[in-house]
């Protein structure tokens, strides 16, 4: 493969941007990420899951699979677009962790008050927010918001029998929840001009953004709410089965993620829509789409609800072929990625292949440090992309500092007999990695910055603080670091 075909990325979470309200955010400093990736030549930037997040703050638990997070709408841009009679004050400016309560809090007045100026202003009569409000998702996602709020927060199988049952029963609903509700759509809108104006901008410099779409969704969401034949639910609304993964390198007693699970025989008789309209609206607002947890296409863990741990549970098989053939007719142009890491049958590659799918290699995985020597176990491949780590791993430091000495003395060795024997381990690794043959060649951020520790984004098996909160709160050291690797990744192009 010639080395023009190759290319780098980052993995910078959008939440992780720096901005002057505590959290990334769609303005001035989205295009100021975009004009550094530029100048280092990276191509692409992948992100995390940019739906309203839910238990525990994770992407991959949000509110709807389509809807995108108020939290990051710009409160600059609505000021500069006459919005907010104010520019809002800075909050949490510098802080290295991101409060999602706090920043919520704070950003909410404003986006009221952008509300009733665009109320105000008519906006709800442009031909081009009407069009936007006729997608079937944004009218049921505001419902379920206002509802929600209505049932105190909870989880909408603990809701009043008449609002648990509304997209069966579409019962008229009261003033004040159809009030919430229209500011829901509205923020909705805002959400959606800020996101594709990045996109466009990103695009117009020649940098594609990868999306990632969870290969689940989460119990408390608007899709198993209004589409709850979809999945495998008691008469109440809750899961009989939950998924998963068994044992495994994360954790002895496996993970139990709570997701519900699909009821794939009703699906196959609705031509897999679900997943249609779900991967359909996904192509629109990125260029690449990585399917977390890919290898649920093929078999996924299916553990009963009334188990407390992942421990027990059954492999069973998935029309992978089905769907994603369906995928392909319905969306031709569709650019699909395929996370197929951990302990895999052979079917999933095979799947996978089938499609010319990329996979995935994460290096500080593939380094076998066990025996008398370091070495490569998962060897070379053109057809995949290959990180650093992801969102779910120790960062590169934090990997190779809790190695044993000997290990790290492997390592070094690796590297050198590797071609990589000059320079700081981390840019050794980092050199190592985008050296690979592999088509793709993808950092975190927080790799590319050289942290440890404080740059774990998530750690799988848990839930809450200090996950998905790392916070990158100024731009000098990611400009520096990457016009320091700015030779390394430009040499792939």
């Amino acid at each position: 493969m010639e080395n023009k075909t190759r290319e780098s990325g980052i993995l910078m979470p959008v939440s992780a941007l720096p901005s002057r309200t505590g959290v990334g955010e769609l303005g001035q400093q989205a295009y100021t990420f975009l004009e550094l990736l530029q100048e280092s030549g990276a191509t692409i930037w992948q992100i995390l899951p940019l739906n309203p997040v839910g238990y525990g703050n994770s992407p991959y638990q949000p509110y709807s699979s389509c809807a995108g997070d108020e939290l990051y709408i710009s409160l600059d841009t609505l000021y500069e677009e006459g919005y907010l009679k104010e520019l809002p004050p800075s909050f949490r400016e510098k802080e290295k962790r991101v409060d999602y309560e706090a920043v919520r809090a704070f950003k909410q007045p404003y986006l009221k008050e952008a509300y009733q100026t665009f109320q105000e202003k008519g906006g709800q009569e442009t031909d081009e927010y009407r069009s936007f409000l006729s997608q079937k998702w944004v009218n049921e996602y505001a419902i379920f918001r206002a509802l929600k709020a209505r049932n105190g927060g909870k989880c909408w199988n603990e809701w009043e029998t008449a609002d648990r049952d509304w997209p069966q029963e579409r019962k008229e609903l009261p003033e004040e929840v159809l009030a919430e509700a229209g500011y829901q759509m509205f923020l909705q809108y805002l959400f959606y001009i800020q996101w594709m104006a990045v996109k466009k901008a990103a695009n117009e410099c020649g940098i594609r953004i990868m999306g990632d779409v969870p290969f689940y969704v989460g119990v408390d969401s608007v899709d198993v709410w209004a589409g709850r034949e979809n999945f495998l639910l008691d008469t109440d609304g809750r899961p009989i089965f939950i998924a998963g993964v068994p044992p495994d390198y994360f954790s002895a007693t496996g993970q139990r993620w709570g997701n519900p699970i699909y009821d794939w025989d009703y699906l196959k008789k609705q031509n897999y829509q679900f997943w249609v309209d779900r991967i359909g609206y996904s192509a629109k607002l990125f260029d690449i789409i990585r399917i977390d947890h890919f290898r649920a296409f093929d078999t996924f863990w299916k553990i009963p609800a009334s188990c407390p741990t992942a421990v027990e549970g059954e492999w069973i098989e998935a029309p992978g072929y089905e769907v994603i053939d369906t995928l392909r007719e319905k969306i031709p142009d569709v650019e699909l990625v395929a996370e197929d890491l951990g302990d895999l049958r052979p079917e999933v590659l095979t799947l996978k292949e089938h499609y010319g799918l990329k996979g995935m290699k994460v290096f500080v995985f593939s380094i076998d440090t066990s025996g008398k020597y370091a070495y490569d176990s998962f060897g070379e491949n053109e057809n995949l992309i290959i990180y650093t780590g992801t969102h779910d791993n120790d960062t590169l430091m934090e990997w190779y500092n809790k190695l044993s000495c000997a290990g790290r003395r492997k390592v070094r060795r690796f590297l050198k007999k590797s071609g990589f024997g000059t320079g700081s381990v981390r840019d050794r690794l980092i050199a190592c990695v985008f050296h690979s043959k592999a088509q793709i060649a993808i950092l975190p951020m927080a790799d590319i910055l050289g942290l440890g520790a404080e740059g774990h984004i998530n750690t799988p098996g848990t839930v809450g603080s200090p996950n998905w909160e790392w916070r990158m709160p100024e731009f000098d050291g990611a400009r520096r670091e990457l016009t320091r690797y700015r030779k390394l990744i430009t040499e792939r192009r």
